[in-house]
């Protein structure tokens, strides 16, 4: 199952009635879960799972682990700001590789839909799209970072 394949699935769900869509193929299992009493801007929040059945040797170096404490939540100073927050665990990327720039600055316009960043989950390359439209007022991780499921990671001021 390739990353458009999941992400599909994602978009499925939040657009459906949908509480729950597992699905396993060979060696990978894949659980999209909605939660439906929490809503994030009138929509409903999405945990995205994939668990790797067989364990797989990477050959890749191991890659320098800074330990980043994680970010304390959004500034409670102004109250009209909305935060776009993580769907999943992995590692935050503000650009879709070393060579290109950033997806965001702060300051600059999104659009519902227009993708504000990348998190990797086990070798996947995930776009994340804002699902809000408004002027990023604070970008709150710093780039090739962890981020944990719900993490904020963008605060945006609506238009």
């Amino acid at each position: 199952m390739d990353l458009k394949q999941i992400q599909d699935l994602v978009k499925m769900v939040n657009k459906s009635n949908i509480s729950e869509l597992s699905i396993e193929e060979k060696d990978i299992k894949i659980t999209i879960k909605q939660k439906e009493d929490k809503y994030v801007t009138g929509v409903p929040v999405q945990q995205v799972q994939a668990v790797q059945a067989a364990p797989v040797v990477s050959q890749a170096p191991a890659q320098a682990a800074s330990p980043a404490a994680p970010k304390a939540a959004a500034p409670a100073a102004a109250d009209n700001l909305l935060t776009i927050k993580s769907p999943m665990i992995g590692t935050f990327y503000r650009r879709p590789s070393p060579d290109k720039p950033n997806f965001i600055e702060e300051g600059d316009e999104v659009k519902n839909g227009k993708v504000v960043c990348i998190i990797e989950a086990m070798k996947l390359f995930n776009e994340i799209e804002s699902e809000i439209s408004g002027r990023v007022v604070k970008i709150l991780v710093e780039d090739s970072t962890p981020v944990e499921y719900d993490q904020p990671l963008f605060l945006v001021e609506p238009i």
